[in-house]
């Protein structure tokens, strides 16, 4: 397996180290982090068959798609929807006053 590694895309420095995860034996991770960002990211586990180009050329991918989805305006999820009942459809009214059941006419 290749050691920790530098290098710089876009003018940003990438620092890469394989490292064990806490309390995972054997279990090696690519870790990396980025000049100007002040996380530490691990996207996936180093394998004996990683190069300095596979792995370089995936840290920019995913770093990439990280900073695609971080720039993208907040969704409504609907755990956080209004639960007043607001803008909820409401139950058809035939003439006569009495909800409209489905396939009968009102009459």
């Amino acid at each position: 397996m290749i050691g920790g590694f530098c290098f710089i895309h876009d003018s940003r420095t990438y620092t890469c180290q394989p490292e064990e995860i806490q309390g995972e034996r054997g279990e090696c991770w690519w870790w990396f982090t980025v000049s100007r960002d002040g996380n530490r990211y691990a996207p996936f586990r180093a394998l004996a068959r990683d190069t300095r180009a596979s792995i370089q050329s995936r840290i920019v991918e995913y770093y990439a798609n990280h900073l695609a989805h971080r720039s993208m305006p907040d969704r409504e999820h609907w755990a956080r929807r209004d639960r007043s009942g607001a803008g909820a459809a409401k139950p058809a009214v035939a003439a006569s006053g009495q909800p409209a059941r489905a396939g009968v006419k009102a009459k």
